[in-house]
């Protein structure tokens, strides 16, 4: 079985657009500091990279299915030549209002991800900004790191509060060392 590093798009990866607006094309990606670095160390420890995004804007009508796809390829392609594997992505395009199993905080596309590339769950982090974030790595049995800020009184605990992608797989790899020295 493989282990997974599940890492929310906006927030994570790329600066989050402002509040009621979406990260729809390339031009308004800008990776947030660190993040080749972390994906690399990721990688290296024998992580899986997946993406696993909340994309309302599908369902809003202003990209489709397919334009949220080629910028999901071109931030993988990049981020690849920075020495950074994304293994997969997965998108959700549904509106908050539909009844979908994919919709973090549901766990649906974390448990499509672990059927499709054999990932033990139980060995494998949920990397968010979000309690929803921190939700779905609890409703799909992962461990969670909630990054910027502390953990909301009304959402689930996560396991590890980091102010960024570098810093919680830093934190992640110190926690591995660790368990892997006691045994």
């Amino acid at each position: 079985m493989n282990k997974a590093a599940f890492l929310d798009r906006d927030g994570v990866i790329n600066v989050k657009a402002p509040e009621g607006r979406y990260v729809t094309r390339w031009e308004e990606v800008r990776f947030l500091p660190g993040v080749a670095s972390a994906i690399g160390l990721l990688n290296k420890a024998g992580f899986r990279a997946i993406v696993v995004s909340n994309q309302r804007c599908v369902a809003k009508g202003l990209v489709t299915s397919d334009q949220v796809e080629a910028l999901h390829q071109r931030i993988c392609r990049e981020l690849a030549g920075l020495g950074a594997v994304i293994d997969a992505v997965y998108f959700c395009p549904h509106e908050t209002e539909t009844a979908c199993d994919c919709r973090k905080p549901a766990p649906g596309m974390l448990l499509q991800a672990a059927k499709e590339h054999q990932i033990d769950l139980g060995a494998s982090w949920m990397i968010g900004d979000s309690d929803i974030d921190v939700a779905a790595g609890k409703n799909a049995g992962c461990k969670t790191a909630l990054l910027g800020r502390s953990a909301n009184a009304s959402g689930s605990a996560p396991d590890l509060l980091a102010q960024s992608l570098l810093d919680a797989t830093e934190k992640i790899l110190d926690l591995k060392s660790l368990a892997q020295a006691k045994s």
